[in-house]
C-alpha cells in the first residue's frame, strides 16, 4: 500500500472521532451534573492544557525520532481517559480526566501533520501526493461525523458518543503505526537539546517567525465569526435552517480548496501570493460581515473560507516544510499551532467586548487583521 491511502486513513479515523464527539462533549458533562461555571472551568482548562501540551509532545517526538510511536500513544491514551470519563464521579475528578484527554488529544494533529507534511514532499521529480487531498479528507470526515453523532445521540444517549470517539482513537492509532516513518535529517543526541536547538532554533528563523505572525492574524480573526456569526445572523432574522446552510457552505469551500483548487493554485502562485489572496479574502469577508447579513452576501462570503483558512493552511505547511529542518517538523507544527491557538483564545475574549460594544461592526476589526498580514507576505520566500 502506498503512502497516501494509508495517510487517508489515519485522517479519516482521527477526523471522524473529533467530529462524533465536539457538537455534544458539553452536553455530556452537563448531563454529568456540572453546571455552567464548571463547563466553562472544564473547557477552558482544557483550551490552556493543550496549548501547553502540543509544543512539548511535538518536543518529544523531535527528540526522539518516533513520531508515529507518539501519535499512537497519544490516540490510544486519549481513547482510554475519555472511557475514564465514565467513572469519574463529581466535578473535580470529571475535571482531572477532561484535562488528561485535552492533553492527550492536543498532539494528535500536529504529529499526523508533521508525518504527513514530510510524505508529501518531492524526494525526486515530483511529490508523493498531495498533502490538501489527506487535510481535505480530515474535513470532510469531521462534517460526516457531526452528521452521524446527532443520530448516535438521539437513538443511544449521550454516552454513546465517548465510546465511539475512543473506538475511532484505537482504530487511528493502528492506522499511525502504518503510515510511513520521516526520514531523519540527523541524529538528535544532546540532552540540552530541548532548549538549545527545539524551540530556539526555529524561533531563530526570521522566515519562521513571520509565517507564525501571519498565520496568527488572519487565522485568529475567525475568532468572532466562530462566536458570534449565528447570533449575528439569527438576530439580522436568518432561520435557523438558512444558517446551517451557509455555514454548511464555508465547509464544503474548505474541503474543495484542500482537494481542488489549493494545490494547483500554490504551484502556480507560490505561498507568498497564496498567503496574500487568503489574506485579502478576509478583508472582503469580514467587511461583508459588518455590513450586511443578508443571505445572498453570505451565499458569496461564506464560501471564501477555503482561501481564508484551507489555502492560508496548505500554503504555510509548504513554508513550514521548507524552512524547518527536518528533525524539528513535529516542534515546527506544533508552534504554529500555538500561535494561531494563542491569538484566536485571546481575540475570542476581545471579540466579546467588540460584539458588544460595536455590535456586527466588530468584525471591522478582524478585517484589519487580515489587511495587516498582507504587507508582511513577501517576505515568506522559500528557500528552494
Amino acid at each position: 500500500m502506498t503512502a497516501l491511502p494509508r495517510f487517508v486513513a489515519l485522517y479519516a479515523l482521527m477526523y471522524a472521532a473529533f467530529g462524533v464527539s465536539s457538537p455534544f462533549m458539553p452536553a455530556f458533562f452537563q448531563a454529568r451534573g456540572l453546571s455552567p461555571e464548571q463547563l466553562g472551568i472544564v473547557f477552558g482548562a482544557g483550551t490552556a492544557i493543550r496549548l501547553v501540551a502540543g509544543p512539548l509532545a511535538g518536543r518529544l517526538a523531535d527528540l526522539t525520532q518516533a513520531r508515529r510511536a507518539l501519535l499512537a500513544s497519544c490516540q490510544v491514551l486519549a481513547a482510554v481517559v475519555a472511557l475514564g470519563l465514565f467513572s469519574a464521579p463529581v466535578f473535580v475528578p470529571l475535571l482531572v480526566t477532561s484535562l488528561l484527554h485535552a492533553a492527550a488529544l492536543a498532539p494528535t494533529t500536529t504529529l499526523a501533520d508533521a508525518l504527513a507534511v514530510d510524505a508529501a514532499q518531492p524526494r525526486q521529480a515530483r511529490p508523493r501526493f498531495e498533502y490538501g487531498w489527506v487535510r481535505g479528507t480530515g474535513s470532510a470526515v469531521f462534517v460526516i461525523g457531526t452528521l452521524v453523532s446527532g443520530h448516535v445521540v438521539e437513538s443511544q444517549g449521550l454516552a454513546a458518543i465517548i465510546v465511539l470517539q475512543a473506538t475511532l482513537l484505537v482504530a487511528a492509532s493502528a492506522t499511525a503505526a502504518l503510515v510511513p516513518a520521516a526520514d531523519r535529517e540527523q541524529p538528535v543526541t544532546a540532552r540540552d537539546d530541548m532548549t538549545r536547538v527545539g524551540f530556539m532554533t526555529l524561533l531563530g528563523l526570521p522566515v519562521f517567525r513571520r509565517v507564525m505572525l501571519v498565520s496568527a492574524l488572519v487565522l485568529g480573526s475567525h475568532a468572532m465569526h466562530d462566536t458570534f456569526a449565528v447570533i449575528r445572523w439569527r438576530a439580522a432574522g436568518v432561520t435557523p435552517t438558512m444558517a446551517s446552510a451557509v455555514w454548511s457552505a464555508s465547509v464544503a469551500a474548505e474541503v474543495l480548496v484542500f482537494f481542488f483548487i489549493g494545490p494547483p493554485l500554490l504551484r502556480r502562485l507560490g505561498p507568498p501570493t497564496v498567503i496574500a489572496i487568503a489574506a485579502a479574502a478576509g478583508v472582503v469577508r469580514w467587511l461583508a460581515m459588518a455590513s450586511s447579513a443578508s443571505v445572498v452576501v453570505l451565499a458569496f462570503m461564506q464560501p471564501l473560507h477555503g482561501l481564508t483558512f484551507a489555502a492560508l493552511h496548505l500554503a504555510c505547511m509548504r513554508v513550514i516544510a521548507d524552512i524547518a529542518p527536518r528533525h524539528l517538523a513535529a516542534t515546527a507544527q506544533a508552534m504554529y499551532a500555538l500561535g494561531a491557538g494563542v491569538t484566536t483564545a485571546l481575540l475570542t475574549l476581545t471579540s466579546g467586548w467588540l460584539y458588544a460594544e460595536l455590535g456586527a461592526y466588530g468584525f471591522v476589526a478582524m478585517a484589519l487583521l487580515c489587511a495587516a498580514a498582507i504587507p508582511l507576505t513577501p517576505g515568506l520566500r522559500l528557500t528552494r
